[in-house]
């Protein structure tokens, strides 16, 4: 497992500091509103929780996502100015455990209005291999209360947040994957900006509203493309699809775990090996902002194909669609042929 940078307190302290004198310095507090006027300053973490601000926060919010497309966000350094910018935000929307010099400097800032998507709904632990099995409804069950429910178990796991999530005994952060978990996270969204923005709450709540009923399309869509396949195993180079494995009884097979730079052991190549001839697996999949390489060296040893599953971590011009929903589709479509789902 790769050691992460993580920026020292001291430091992400002092950044502060020099990051709010940089922006006072050169006026950019009133450039950052480059017109936005009285918008509610929102800052996201990275990709999926811009996704929610700036669906659920419509004409009222101006977002600035702290990971810049084709970033790999697990490896995110934050730049004083970045920091400084954090401090100036109306409301923060970040995912604790994902990207540890974020949880740093959010902790440092002060904010009021701070939501760690995490606290919205349950996390659990997976491993590099995850089976599925029907858990039915369960996130409607505690859907209306996420707020309690999942901070209880966010807290228990909140010491094994670093990045061996699922190895060690650390809670898996890709909640967002799995469309009824990140539509439980809309919905604590939607309430957290009514609470923030009180003149808008109306606007809010309707774009939340239509946000879950759009999510909720797509776990249909899923539900009904992966039922009847071929095969359930999944290879992939990221272990991010555990949430999403576990919701439509598939078993996701990671090379690497859920570390995505992560190195494979040749005892766990060799695994893969055995597994894929005896789940009768056709593909090995790789992500958009990661290397492919090692897919491609297995696929080539196995005989088996290669293909893109997109952990939506960011959106580029190569990713399988404009924003989360399209590359979803982009992933139930890959699914479905390589698992041979009619």
């Amino acid at each position: 497992m790769n050691v992460r940078r993580l920026i020292p307190t001291t430091a992400v302290a002092g950044a502060v500091v020099l990051g709010l004198t940089a922006l006072s310095a050169c006026s950019t507090s009133d450039a950052a509103d480059g017109g936005n006027g009285d918008k509610l300053k929102v800052t996201a973490s990275f990709y999926p929780m811009q996704f929610l601000a700036e669906k659920i926060g419509g004409e009222h919010v101006a977002v600035t996502s702290l990971t810049k497309p084709g970033v790999e966000p697990h490896d995110l350094e934050l730049t004083p100015r970045q920091i400084g910018s954090i401090s100036e935000s109306d409301y923060v929307l970040y995912l604790k455990g994902i990207q540890p010099a974020v949880d740093d400097a959010i902790k440092q800032s002060g904010v009021k209005n701070t939501v760690d998507a995490a606290t919205l709904t349950t996390l659990e632990n997976h491993g590099s291999e995850v089976s599925g099995h029907d858990h039915g409804h369960e996130g409607e069950e505690h859907a209306d209360e996420h707020g309690h429910e999942g901070e209880e178990a966010h807290e228990e796991h909140s010491e094994g947040d670093g990045h061996n999530h699922g190895e060690e005994g650390g809670a898996d952060p890709h909640i967002w994957l799995d469309p009824v978990k990140y539509a439980e996270v809309a919905k604590g969204v939607g309430k957290s900006l009514e609470k923030a923005d009180p003149d808008h709450a109306a606007d809010y709540k309707k774009n939340t509203d239509a946000l879950v009923s759009e999510l909720g399309e797509l776990n249909t869509a899923y539900e009904t493309g992966l039922k009847n396949p071929a095969t359930k195993t999944f290879i992939t180079t990221h272990s991010a699809f555990g949430y999403l494995a576990e919701r439509y009884g598939l078993t996701q097979q990671g090379i690497a775990g859920i570390d995505p730079e992560a190195e494979p052991s040749p005892a766990r190549i060799q695994e893969i090996h055995t597994i894929a001839e005896k789940e009768k697996a056709t593909t090995v999949f790789f992500e958009t902002l990661a290397s492919d390489r090692t897919a491609k060296t297995l696929a080539k040893d196995t005989g088996l194909k290669t293909g893109v599953l997109d952990p939506l971590e960011g959106i580029t011009d190569k990713s399988q669609g404009a924003d989360y929903i399209e590359v979803m589709e982009s992933n139930l479509a890959a699914l479905q042929k390589a698992l041979g789902a009619k």
